[in-house]
């Protein structure tokens, strides 16, 4: 995951900050140059490490820190209030004409990053909202480009406009808007053609579609794995065409996080969204705090949340049963698959492990004790149960276990210790009721799926 190499250096830089009682100039200064390190080592561009470090120490080299009750934790605090305000201070949306007004939003970036998926991505965040987006194909190089958006609006259940591959983008994109206003779209997403590298033609391309369509909010997406690049294509971008903000993809990859911290500072630039992952509901709002929260290790508990609501489709009466069932130790096998269908939807254990307090370097330990081909077994025994069995397992004989085993395709010994664990946590649910209760939500409305 991203920032977790990062995460893990900077907590062990403040654990040793909290162990001193007392601060001198030079604590500060050493554990200010382990900061810096770390920085440099997950790509974050080599400027804004010096200008960060030189602000941090500016406020925490004073009296009030170095003479205050708890220096070590005054110390952390500025360094959170200096990432936030590097990353940008403040949280931006995709600026939208009022009223019924187009807006038209151009998408660019190089081949690879990610581009065609974002826009789709985008067009379903903003059908949430209540707009009617239209993805126009003007990507007329690309193999299968096309295709790609037409697929990826089906499942977004967007409209596609396109002209083919016979048509100058600049063409397509004002006959998009045209299309737009007819049948009554207030929001056109462009999306153009990538290149493997930054070249004059597409820059020009990009140029003539501005200069020809009223284009009010340019997007550039850049793949976060890419670390310094990512930052000199955004500032190429914005130098040549201008861009009002960046997405950053690929979050979920193994990157070190440069990008992220570097871009706002760069470019001037917003950071609007991040892609955590391939399937198109993957696409998380930045929140500089949050970020901040997360890289030094103290979770985000916020966007945990708000990812559980909007995962999870459980009425309230429906819930309420679950949680008194839980209660008693009455969890099922049915509980168990509809758990695991919605650690599915949150994105897997790692994701949810990313945005817990404390966790920095140990999710990646965590995750590799975790086999998904176990997980997928289980699954599949509990698949090959009837519904009755599910909801009763005390129907379970040997027989049963045998075609369950059967169908699953694993042996019987399996079966019989999935099953005896599973009554192991069914008495352990019983007897520690309020491990299951909600979780920062008066309503109870987000559980973690066991």
């Amino acid at each position: 995951m991203a920032f977790e190499s990062l995460t893990d250096k900077l907590q062990n830089v403040f654990k040793k900050l909290r162990s001193k009682g007392r601060l001198t100039e030079e604590d500060v200064k050493a554990a200010l140059k382990e900061v810096k390190m770390a920085l440099l080592e997950a790509d974050v561009n080599f400027k804004v490490v010096k200008q960060f470090i030189k602000s941090v120490e500016e406020r925490a080299v004073g009296a009030d820190v170095m003479n205050g009750l708890n220096p070590g934790q005054m110390v952390i605090k500025i360094v959170n209030e200096e990432m936030i305000a590097l990353m940008g201070s403040e949280t931006t949306e995709i600026k939208l004409q009022p009223g019924k007004e187009i807006t038209v939003i151009m998408m660019c970036g190089l081949q690879g990053a990610g581009k065609t998926t974002t826009t789709a991505k985008i067009a379903g965040k903003l059908k949430l909202k209540g707009k009617k987006p239209l993805l126009a194909a003007c990507d007329v190089y690309r193999p299968a480009a096309i295709k790609q958006l037409q697929v990826n609006g089906e499942k977004q259940e967007v409209d596609v406009f396109s002209m083919g591959e016979n048509h100058k983008p600049v063409d397509i994109a004002k006959a998009a808007v045209e299309h737009a206003a007819k049948c009554g779209h207030n929001v056109v997403i462009l999306d153009t053609a990538g290149r493997l590298h930054i070249d004059e033609e597409m820059m020009r391309e990009l140029q003539e579609i501005k200069a020809n369509v009223d284009v009010h909010q340019s997007l550039l997406v850049v793949d976060a794995m890419t670390g310094q690049d990512a930052v000199n294509v955004a500032k190429d971008f914005d130098d040549k065409v201008g861009i009002d903000g960046v997405i950053l993809s690929k979050m979920d990859g193994d990157s070190r996080g440069g990008a992220a911290l570097s871009v706002k500072a760069v470019t001037g630039k917003p950071i609007l969204y991040v892609g955590m992952g391939e399937k198109l509901s993957d696409l998380e709002q930045f929140y500089p705090e949050r970020m901040a929260s997360r890289i030094l290790g103290m979770g985000d508990v916020l966007s945990l949340i708000e990812k559980a609501q909007s995962s999870i489709d459980i009425d309230a009466d429906k819930e309420k049963e679950m949680a008194s069932r839980l209660k008693k130790g009455k969890f099922d096998f049915e509980d168990y698959l509809e758990s695991m269908t919605q650690m599915k939807k949150m994105g897997g254990i790692g994701s949810l492990l990313s945005m817990m307090p404390g966790m920095g370097g140990k999710i990646g330990d965590i995750e590799s004790m975790i086999d998904d081909k176990q997980l997928a077994r289980m699954e599949a025994i509990v698949l090959s149960m009837t519904k009755e069995e599910r909801k009763n397992p005390k129907l379970l004989n040997p027989s049963r276990k045998h075609r369950i085993a059967k169908g699953a395709g694993v042996d019987i010994s399996v079966v019989n210790r999935f099953i005896k664990q599973f009554e192991q946590s069914q008495k352990m649910m019983k007897q520690l009721p309020g491990m299951m209760g909600g979780f920062g939500s008066k309503k109870g409305k987000f559980r973690f799926p066991f």
